[in-house]
């Protein structure tokens, strides 16, 4: 089964840009659908972004056009381009991934944007 680990998180200002990194061990991912989703403090967790393994993808409103989706399937690594980044931002960012064998999710990554 495949497990899946986040990194590329940090501490960063208004702005500024981050890539996060979800990096499948085990089997490959290639076939599977990624989400990423994230949690503010003290707000439930929010889905923001999908990526297909045609290479469609799909992202909440408040991350259109500041947020992309990526993949490289040799790598077995799907990233996530954080742009424009603002305040509102902060977050614990986790990836998770649909596929045949279920649903499995990573253990996430912070993003905290200074004003």
């Amino acid at each position: 089964q495949v497990q899946l680990v986040e990194s590329g998180g940090g501490l960063v200002q208004s702005g500024e840009s981050l890539r996060l990194s979800c990096v499948g061990s085990g089997d490959s991912f290639s076939g599977d659908i990624i989400s990423w989703h994230r949690q503010a403090p003290g707000k439930a967790r929010e889905w923001i972004a999908t990526l297909w393994p045609g290479g469609a993808t799909i992202y909440t409103p408040s991350v259109k056009g500041r947020f992309t989706l990526s993949r490289d399937d040799a790598k077995n690594t799907v990233y996530l381009q954080l742009n424009s980044l603002k305040p509102e931002d902060t977050a614990v960012y986790t990836c998770q991934k649909t596929g045949d064998d279920g649903m499995t999710w990573g253990q996430g990554t912070q993003v905290t944007v200074s004003s």
